[in-house]
């Protein structure tokens, strides 16, 4: 067994933080893990160190973010536009299409070496996915996947209205994760108009106060996600 595994998550709740910045966070600790990886490849087994993990919650002012596979004119809002629904936008790193973030969006990102827990990027996103799942399932909403989509959805079986209320993009390197999952919680699901969420134009988004009809306790839905995102990773979460 090696000795170096840690599946100790170190938990921060950033409250709601610029995107930008939130980003910069993000790949400063991301940095720090890869940068720690290589150094203990040059190092004898007993000399290596392990690897820190960490689960960081964020809500962020209006943004919408196009991953490295993403086309620009899914955001049909020019600058103008931006500025009228007080948005920014993004070109990031992630995986996957254009996305929007924003207040009453549950946004989690992992920062974890998954050679601490499994090297699997595919077996990591059904994790993610499957943490919502049983979020909702909580509420008595079911929710699933969709062949060839990423992401959590309802009415994933008979598809006639099929509509995503989580959608997922990540980035790995060295088996180090970044970006992570946006869960609609109480989102304002007008500003998903002024895109093709995702690329996907002929299925609907949703969110949780959508679904239920009232709003929701987002401090009781991060401690759901907290607690199924540890038992499905086998986890030490601590609070830092």
């Amino acid at each position: 067994m090696n000795e170096n595994i840690n599946k100790t998550v170190e938990f921060r709740d950033l409250g709601r933080m610029d995107y930008q910045q939130a980003w910069d966070y993000q790949e400063k600790i991301f940095g720090e893990i890869v940068s720690q990886k290589i150094q203990n490849r040059n190092l004898p087994p007993t000399s290596q160190t392990s690897t820190p993990n960490y689960l960081l919650f964020v809500e962020h002012p209006h943004v919408y973010t196009l991953g490295k596979s993403g086309k620009p004119e899914n955001l049909l809002l020019d600058e103008e536009g931006l500025k009228t629904h007080h948005a920014t936008y993004y070109k990031i790193n992630r995986g996957g299409d254009i996305t929007y973030h924003g207040p009453g969006q549950l946004v989690g990102y992992p920062i974890l070496d998954l050679d601490n827990f499994f090297t699997d990027i595919h077996k990591y996103l059904r994790f993610l996915e499957e943490a919502v799942i049983r979020t909702l399932a909580e509420y008595d909403i079911e929710a699933g996947r969709i062949d060839g989509l990423t992401g959590v959805w309802l009415d994933h079986i008979k598809q006639e209205n099929p509509r995503k209320i989580c959608a997922m993009g990540v980035k790995s390197s060295r088996w180090v994760t970044m970006h992570g999952f946006a869960f609609n919680l109480n989102v304002d699901l007008t500003y998903f108009g002024h895109i093709i969420p995702c690329g996907i134009d002929d299925k609907a988004v949703t969110s949780l106060h959508l679904e239920l009809g009232k709003a929701v306790d987002e401090n009781k839905v991060k401690a759901l996600m907290k607690k199924h995102l540890a038992e499905l990773f086998e986890m030490n979460l601590i609070e830092t």
